[in-house]
């Protein structure tokens, strides 16, 4: 019932950039901290960036000063805003939310990742 799915991934040349989107739905109240990880070909999964409840943002090292991750006001939708991007961050990013339910309870849910290749 309660799902996340990413979207806005896509093939993008150095340099460029892209905006990923993760959308809640299914009975949800809002997402609580959200985070977004990433695997890329041959790798295992990493972190990428992270929001918490009240707004504040953390990122993996090689990725600062380039993406910017976000909620938006209703916090049923979270973005990975990607700039810069290079070869190396190639992979498919998946979007991971606590996310509080109508009912009450609070779930951890994954999206199904969207593709980002970054090529010339």
């Amino acid at each position: 019932q309660v799902q996340l799915v990413e979207s806005g991934g896509g093939l993008v040349q150095p340099g460029g950039s892209l905006r990923l989107s993760c959308a809640a739905s299914g009975g949800i109240l809002r997402m609580n901290a959200m985070n977004w990880y990433r695997q890329g070909p041959g790798k295992e999964r990493e972190y990428v960036a992270s929001i918490g409840t009240t707004g504040s943002t953390n990122y993996r090292d090689s990725v600062k000063g380039r993406f910017t991750i976000s909620k938006d006001i209703t916090n049923k939708r979270g973005f990975l805003q990607m700039n810069s991007l290079q070869p190396e961050d190639t992979a498919v990013y998946s979007c991971n939310a606590d996310i509080r339910t109508m009912t009450g309870s609070i779930l951890n849910s994954w999206g199904r990742g969207t593709q980002v290749t970054v090529s010339s």
